[in-house]
């Protein structure tokens, strides 16, 4: 009886206040129109962060992110409170750091093996990128008729703080049905990059609306900023196909998103079905606030193949804190990214400045030279033969490191 009355009451608030809708998937349709040649590179990338054999490695343990919330507000209610911006980010530091007091009673005893401390840390920014002092919270009265969805990142909004050292967060009014979006890795350093999420679906207090009003859209959002895909993989896939994978084994295959008021087992959306059935308490699910309580493992993965190759540059932003790292440690930090690849490379190095790379192939011919600056620069091997390439990085004139990749 107690199982039918919950799965009833999920029911209800799903059919009362609408299914929870992220936007992710079809602005990164919009983004990949737009970006042709980032299209071209999506499956080395994700080739990259789902790899469990990447060879780079953090320099930090628990890495603090620098956020700069930017809200936009038409009317006094959408001009949210501190303490509503605070709310979400004790949520964010609570949640990706499997702190969550919930986790206990939301996740069955099958899965809380898999559940996983993202070692991801949150504060607001305390410099701006001109150095100077901050709250890390812009606000900008906008008029009724101003399109959030399509111009929160143009001057006609709040243009982004350097996408490479902030996490930008912006919020407004978000139009039905969609809570909010997040632009995966494939998009770091553009000008919308960061996440677009709702001033009622934001924190858990003041203009935060019943039922998400528990700070887990965010979470479930910057997930995606951080590489996450939904458990079923792409939107609209159907179980078997190359789109419906997340990368990740511990979270299993569904063909469709779980809404709330299931029970633990469920197989209704499971491509196999099995013992415990979906991971639909799972953040990077569909189901309210009060029903999603953890990451797994391999999405944990995910996350620190993103933080050494993508998203690196966030390591040494000092958003809201100082670095002191060593010169052993500046080295470690260097990665080079997707490996093997058959589009492009990156070299990551959020310590230690690069600015020119060489290309030499395996009888030692340089075969490409290219001046970079910082992580999200994409040096073009599609023209090369396949086979391994070594890559020497220097700072001006100074060597640094050597690296090598195989080009498929």
């Amino acid at each position: 009886m107690k199982k039918i009355l919950l799965l009833s009451v999920g029911l209800l608030i799903a059919n009362v206040y609408g299914q929870r809708e992220c936007g992710t998937t079809e602005k990164m349709n919009e983004f990949f129109a737009k970006n042709p040649q980032a299209l071209a590179k999506k499956q080395d990338l994700r080739n990259y962060l789902m790899s469990k054999n990447t060879t780079g490695k953090n320099v930090q343990t628990v890495i603090t992110i620098p956020i700069v919330v930017h809200v936009l507000y038409k009317t006094t209610a959408q001009n949210i409170s501190e303490a509503q911006i605070a709310s979400q980010i004790a949520i964010l530091n609570n949640d990706f750091r499997k702190l969550n007091a919930d986790f206990n009673t939301v996740v069955p005893d099958a899965f809380k093996p898999a559940g996983a401390d993202m070692e991801l840390a949150f504060c607001m920014a305390t410099k701006d990128p001109n150095g100077n002092p901050t709250t890390g919270i812009e606000r900008k009265s906008v008029p009724t008729s101003f399109d959030f969805e399509n111009n929160y990142y143009v001057a006609s909004g709040l243009t982004a703080w350097d996408p490479t050292k902030y996490l930008n967060i912006w919020v407004g009014d978000v139009p039905s049905p969609s809570l909010g979006w997040a632009y995966l890795p494939d998009a770091a350093g553009y000008p919308e990059d960061g996440l677009a999420i709702g001033y009622k679906y934001f924190g858990t207090t003041g203009a935060a609306q019943f039922p998400y009003n528990g700070g887990r859209t965010a979470t479930h959002e910057i997930g995606h900023y951080f590489g996450l895909l939904h458990p079923w993989g792409e939107d609209d896939s159907v179980c078997g196909t190359a789109d419906n994978d997340d990368g990740c084994a511990d979270t299993p295959a569904t063909n469709n998103p779980y809404s709330g008021g299931n029970v633990f087992p469920d197989n209704s959306n499971m491509c196999t079905p099995s013992a415990n059935g979906a991971m639909f308490m799972n953040f990077m699910d569909y189901v309210t606030d009060t029903e999603m309580a953890l990451f797994s493992n391999d999405q944990k993965t995910i996350k620190t193949n993103t933080m050494s190759g993508p998203r690196a540059s966030l390591l040494n932003s000092n958003g809201c804190a100082f670095l002191a790292v060593n010169e052993v440690e500046k080295a470690n930090s260097i990665n080079l990214f997707p490996n093997p690849t058959t589009q492009y490379i990156s070299i990551a190095s959020p310590l230690a400045r690069i600015n020119e790379v060489e290309i030499f192939n395996s009888e030692g011919r340089l075969v490409k030279k290219a001046v970079i600056k910082n992580e999200t620069d994409k040096i073009d091997v599609n023209d090369l033969a396949s086979g391994v390439y070594y890559v020497r990085t220097y700072n001006d004139k100074d060597f640094v490191k050597s690296m090598k990749f195989i080009k498929k």
